[in-house]
């Protein structure tokens, strides 16, 4: 037997599942709230619920409210959710996050569950640290957005689903369509889309003959387990249809089929090709992603059963293919497919001794090389982009080649350790994204002023005078400004996507013309928040010499009359 088969016999042990949870626990706790609410996305999802709490008003429970508009693009469990945690523990920014931390904590609670059902322990646990450490779920666990609480409550449905096509027990198929219920009110059809194309899909592989398949398609109408489908789903868009005669249009038409077809209006979303998901999803697993090539060269000790791969399999190409097809595209969709996919992968790997010590090792070099090469290119680079913010002490150019030189000699040192000491599997490895975590909260938090307006608010708490403030033009890119403000922000000559139906639909103050604008400023202090974008636009506005202060601050200038 030469050295290289000696170490890829080497028996592999089970990572300790309290090491597993240890882990978790920091790639979800470390830093949560130690950088402001960021504006876009989040910035919406944490003022609807604040708004929620403050309003007193059932009828905002129901249909949810930005800005004080009217905000129907999203079933409501997100906001539910999120405002019981401002509740309890107020509102701040870990607590805002903490729906879709608690999210990514219960899809390896699933991974290692799924694990023990289909009896391969080590390779759930190594794949919930994939999953939990990913590139990708590493900052949407973090984020306060709604695909994390959508991809919690898909993935145990298509769990559940599973197991119930392989024991034909009616208690696994209540959980499922239950799941699936919740997974509906977390981000509307498209659970059930996904669900129905990879359950289709796996029931044919699995059928033996076109009666086989009948009868499995038949048996999942079962009536007490739609009945408590029906029971959790029904009685919100219910609610919403009669507090809102328009919902029902909205909602089901422009939101979801609309969408899809790239007809949605307003038009705010992004396109992209065919293969616009294929280079994210390694992005979304690195550095885990970089062992799918050692799958080519290392041969399998063990076989799968080939109806767990096809399931496996399904759960994740058909999310891929569905969004793929789709007019609309957003990095973020492709969370949804990442547990059970690091699930596939670890158990491929496991069939092939992870990977073998040499194909580990190889792995590490090829990391180390790709980090020194960026280093060095980062290192030719004259004018950065990031050189005007201060992370950790050193400008954005210095921090960033000194993590890229870092995380060359780490990964280096990763190949050295798997390859003399093969033992220990692939867990070595978990020291990479734990080094870009660190990195992702410096850069985050010295980032601030130009990916929040919290340090706007600041310095808007620090003026001596009482001012009303207001935005110009646009609110996303503003748009945690309400949350720091405890308040609707009046907005001059709106051009906002994200409010576009709220102002729409009813009559309200929260958009002001030019006109009565230039008003207000004539007779009050006034604080006016314009994006560089607009700032030309601003200059031409006859009020604008009203305003003889101002005040840059990140990416907005602040001015003052």
């Amino acid at each position: 037997m030469n050295v290289v088969q000696a170490k890829n016999e080497v028996s592999q042990p089970t990572i300790p599942a309290w090491l597993v949870w240890l882990l978790t626990i920091f790639f979800l706790a470390y830093g949560l709230g130690c950088y402001p609410i960021l504006d876009n996305n989040e910035g919406l999802y944490a003022e609807i619920p604040r708004e929620m709490l403050a309003s007193g008003d059932w009828h905002h429970w129901i249909i949810p409210h930005l800005n004080g508009l009217a905000y129907m693009e999203k079933p409501p469990l997100l906001y539910w959710l999120t405002a019981v945690s401002f509740a309890v523990f107020g509102e701040n920014e870990w607590a805002a996050r903490l729906v879709p931390a608690m999210s990514a904590l219960s899809c390896v609670a699933l991974i290692l569950w799924f694990g023990r059902q289909i009896a391969r322990v080590a390779a759930s646990r190594l794949a919930a640290l994939m999953f939990i450490s990913g590139l990708g779920v590493m900052a949407m666990s973090r984020t306060l957005m709604f695909d994390m609480l959508l991809t919690v409550f898909l993935t145990g449905a298509l769990m559940f689903g599973y197991l119930y096509s392989v024991s034909g027990e009616k208690k696994k198929l209540n959980w499922c369509l239950g799941l699936l219920a919740f997974a509906l009110l977390a981000k509307g059809f498209v659970a059930i889309i996904l669900f129905g194309a990879v359950s289709f899909i796996y029931t044919i592989l699995f059928s033996s003959s076109v009666r086989d398949f009948q009868k499995r398609i038949f048996a999942w109408f079962d009536p007490k387990a739609i009945g408590i489908f029906l029971l959790i789903a029904l009685p919100w868009h219910i609610a919403a249809i009669w507090a809102e005669p328009i919902f029902a249009w909205f909602y089901f038409i422009n939101e979801h089929v609309l969408r899809f077809l790239g007809k949605r209006e307003p038009h705010d979303y992004y396109a992209g090709a065919w293969w616009y998901y294929l280079p994210r999803m390694v992005l979304y697993l690195f550095p885990w992603s970089f062992f799918l090539p050692v799958l080519l060269f290392v041969k399998a000790r063990q076989q799968t059963p080939r109806t767990l791969h096809f399931f496996l399999a399904s759960a994740w190409i058909m999310p891929v293919l569905f969004f793929s097809l789709s007019s609309a595209k957003a990095n973020y969709y492709l969370v949804v497919v990442m547990p059970l996919a690091a699930l596939q992968l670890a158990i491929a790997l496991e069939d092939r001794s992870f990977g073998a010590a040499w194909g580990r090792a190889l792995v590490g070099v090829f990391l180390a090389a790709l980090f020194g090469l960026a280093a060095w290119w980062i290192g030719r680079q004259v004018n950065h982009q990031l050189s005007s913010l201060l992370v950790y002490g050193m400008d954005g150019k210095q921090f960033l080649r000194a993590f890229m030189l870092s995380a060359c000699v780490l990964s280096a040192g990763v190949a050295v350790l798997v390859w003399h000491k093969a033992r220990y599997g692939l867990f070595p490895f978990i020291a990479l994204p734990a080094l870009m975590l660190l990195a992702f909260i410096g850069v985050i938090q010295a980032a601030a002023q130009w990916t929040s307006t919290q340090p706007l608010v600041a310095e808007l708490h620090a003026l001596t005078e009482k001012r009303e403030v207001f935005l110009f033009k646009v609110f996303e890119h503003q748009s945690s400004l309400p949350f720091y403000l405890k308040k609707p922000v009046r907005i001059v000559e709106s051009r906002s996507s994200d409010l576009f139906w709220g102002i729409k639909l009813h009559k309200n103050n929260i958009v002001v013309s030019d006109t009565a604008f230039d008003k207000i400023a004539s007779e009050q202090l006034v604080s006016l928040v314009v994006l560089d974008e607009d700032l030309v636009g601003f200059n031409d506005k006859k009020y604008a010499r009203k305003f003889k202060n101002s005040k840059k601050i990140g990416r907005t200038t602040l001015f003052m009359n």
